[in-house]
């Protein structure tokens, strides 16, 4: 099932974290999904369902391996429940439905949960539901949930209105309030913990849902759905038959992968072994290669600063030729350091000849397709893959300049004409704004793979 909305900010997150909880508390397994390249929303729906969350992105990794992805993971599940991205219908393209949500539930022919904003609104409400229904009428909206309801009076409304036009049934009607408040940060939400995602919180979602929507027919309309196959991807493989130690930076600071592309790095050979470049004095002994992810760098800066311990085992590492590539957060950590808004300065790394700046306003964020200019990593020159970015800081120098350093990515934003020169180089040591989803490349697992290999 996917719960998708009319629009961003009415109130999906909340909507799907409730239905997964109280799906849990009746004792079902849940399967959660994310449509989009989000790293934020998964770590709510990761808490709630007690499993890892996957991103369903129909332009990044193409049909195939979405409608594998979705049947692999949600076998073992009684029921999958999928939140959407911004409105059904937004995705990367104003005029195709690629990279929205409607591309995945056509795909997986999954009924939707339709979460509508009811504030300040009457017959018009039925309106809104009919547009939706009929713009891609191939679509099954099997239900509707009112959000932001004024009162049990006005749900009923809505409901009666819905019926009186022979559209699908209002299954909820939620009033304004009656969801616990999620912490937000920048576009969205902030990491989720245990702190902001308790048990209590869970419960109160759950708790809220049960009273307000016919749990009982969501679950008849997500047992409904049809059965799907998924046919094998045709994957290049060259497979590596030798055990890599690789190690992931993983803490508050460092979070941001996706976990089939952690899944694939270990069915590839690789051995993960977490380190935090917050806490830890040292790296972990006997690495082959450092793989270092997305997340708050800038929050921490001064901590990170601090552990300068870690920072000299990072630049041994480096200095030793072995793999180390870094994504956004990691790359600011390579960096010379991170200027805050205030203008504030710690110094980091040092291995990327640049300083990073945190910026007011985001700096960057959509889809990109990355071809190889160079012989890197993750290729030979050629190889393509996709990704996104999402940063607000940038850098304050070209650390290709006279530095010994170069450009190995040849980037084009998407609906952008423009290609621009990204992922610095040098050695073994590769930095790059860009989160890769680089497990719908295969081969680009495998030579990762391999050349971490090389040196043992």
């Amino acid at each position: 099932m996917i719960v998708a909305g009319t629009g961003s900010g009415v109130g999906k997150t909340s909507v799907t974290l409730a239905l997964i909880s109280a799906m849990k508390k009746r004792g079902l397994r849940v399967q959660s999904f994310k449509v989009g390249p989000d790293y934020l929303d998964p770590t709510y729906l990761s808490i709630a369902s007690g499993r890892s969350c996957y991103n369903l992105d129909g332009w990044m990794t193409g049909e195939c391996y979405v409608r594998e992805l979705f049947v692999e993971r949600s076998a073992a599940a009684d029921i999958a429940v999928i939140e959407g991205v911004m409105g059904l219908f937004d995705g990367s393209d104003p005029v195709t439905p690629e990279g929205s949500t409607a591309e995945i539930a056509a795909w997986l022919n999954a009924p939707i949960l339709l979460v509508v904003d009811a504030y300040g609104v009457a017959r018009s409400f039925a309106a809104l539901v009919k547009g939706y229904t009929e713009f891609q009428p191939q679509l099954n909206i099997a239900g509707v949930i009112a959000n932001h309801c004024g009162s049990e009076k006005h749900g009923f409304w809505l409901g009666e209105s819905l019926s009186a036009f022979g559209l699908p049934g209002l299954v909820g009607a939620l009033p304004r309030g009656c969801f616990p408040e999620l912490p937000s940060r920048h576009l969205g939400l902030v990491t989720a913990d245990d702190r902001q995602l308790s048990e209590s919180v869970l419960s109160a979602l759950a708790d809220a849902l049960e009273r307000h929507a016919n749990v009982d027919a969501i679950w008849d309309i997500a047992r409904a759905a049809p059965d799907i196959q998924a046919e094998a991807c045709n994957e290049e493989r060259v497979f590596c038959d030798k055990h890599v130690r690789l190690g992931l930076a993983f803490d508050p600071a460092f979070h941001f992968y996706y976990p089939d592309n952690l899944e694939k790095l270990e069915a590839a050979g690789c051995e993960l072994i977490h380190f935090s470049p917050l806490s830890d004095k040292s790296l972990p002994e006997a690495l082959d290669a450092i793989y270092m992810g997305g997340g708050y760098p800038e929050e921490y800066s001064d901590i990170l600063a601090e552990n300068s311990v870690m920072l000299d085992s990072i630049r041994r590492f480096a200095a030793s030729g072995r793999p180390l590539y870094a994504e956004c957060g990691g790359l600011m950590y390579l960096a010379q350091g991170i200027q805050r808004t205030n203008g504030e300065r710690h110094e980091l790394a040092g291995l990327l000849p640049a300083w990073t700046a945190m910026k007011d306003r985001l700096k960057s964020l959509g889809y990109v397709e990355v071809t190889l200019a160079e012989d890197s990593l993750f290729g030979k020159r050629g190889r393509s893959f996709r990704g996104h970015e999402f940063h607000y800081s940038e850098l304050l120098d070209d650390p290709c300049r006279n530095t010994g350093w170069k450009s190995v990515y040849r980037m084009a934003r998407r609906r952008d004409e423009n290609v621009l020169s990204e992922g610095f180089q040098a050695g073994q040591v590769l930095a790059s704004y860009v989160h890769a989803h680089f497990a719908s490349r295969p081969e680009l697992v495998d030579h990762f793979v391999s050349v971490c290999a090389a040196g043992i």
